[in-house]
This record gives C-alpha cells, sequence and structure tokens, in this order.
C-alpha cells in the first residue's frame, strides 16, 4: 500500500531535478549572452521561504552598465528577465541610489553586485556565505 507513495515521491524529485536543470541552463544562456557584452558583476540574494533574486549586470571597462537582468522567484520557473533603468549608469553609483522602487531582495541583490565588484576589482577575494546546510550539519558528516 505504501509503495504508490514512494514513486510519485521518486517522479516528484525526478521533475524537480529536470526542471532545475533546465532553469540551470537558462540561466547560464543568458550569463553568456551578457559575458558578449562585457565583463558581469553578479549579486544575489538567497531565502528560505521567499524568492530568491539573482542580479547581473554587462559592464564595460570604466564599470558603466550596459544591459542588466534579474532572476527571482521561489520555484524552478524563475526565469532571467531583463531588469530596466540601469543601461548607462556607473556600476558603483548604484550604491549611493536609494532603489525604491525595487524589491527588497532585489535591492539586496544589486548591492552584493556593487559589493563583490568592489571586493574584485581592488584585488580582494570573494567569501562565500554558508549555506542552511552547512550550518546545520557538523563538518564530520559532510566529509
Amino acid at each position: 500500500m505504501i509503495w504508490p507513495f514512494f514513486v510519485l515521491l521518486g517522479a516528484s524529485w525526478l521533475l524537480q531535478s529536470l526542471f532545475g536543470y533546465l532553469q540551470i541552463r537558462h540561466f547560464n544562456k543568458k550569463y553568456q549572452e551578457l559575458r558578449k557584452l562585457g565583463r558581469v558583476a553578479i549579486g544575489k540574494k538567497t531565502a528560505l521561504l521567499r524568492a530568491g533574486t539573482v542580479v547581473m549586470f554587462a559592464i564595460d571597462q570604466k564599470a558603466n552598465i550596459i544591459k542588466a537582468s534579474k532572476m527571482q522567484g521561489t520555484t524552478v520557473f524563475s526565469k532571467v528577465k531583463e531588469l530596466k533603468g540601469y543601461e548607462g549608469k556607473y556600476l558603483l553609483s548604484l550604491r549611493e541610489l536609494p532603489l525604491e522602487n525595487e524589491h527588497s531582495l532585489t535591492r539586496q541583490a544589486i548591492r552584493d553586485a556593487v559589493t563583490s565588484y568592489d571586493v574584485i576589482s581592488n584585488g580582494g577575494e570573494l567569501h562565500v556565505k554558508k549555506s542552511w546546510i552547512d550550518k546545520i550539519l557538523p563538518k564530520k558528516l559532510k566529509a
């Protein structure tokens, strides 16, 4: 009697994996399109129960934004979309802008992109933030 539950669980996992693969493929395609225009500054703000956000800015040699995109959502159906209103702006000037018209997670992702660009352009190294799984599992179990 319980085996139909496991079949449904397995099918759901496979479907989730397929849609996740397609989402990553779409993201990589959009990243490559931006990469052809110039360097790309990426910022992200993840949330456990809310929509996560990733922003990408294609920039020229002087850090002026050529094109901006964002992906925001809670499901594998989220797609990369154009982020309008940033073309021609200096990337580091976004730090001072209020960005009031943007969703709070988008604002945080934009600020993360600016900070990441600033750190890397000054010869620094980005620190990887621990994921929730890294925080709850002891190091001995992950190895």
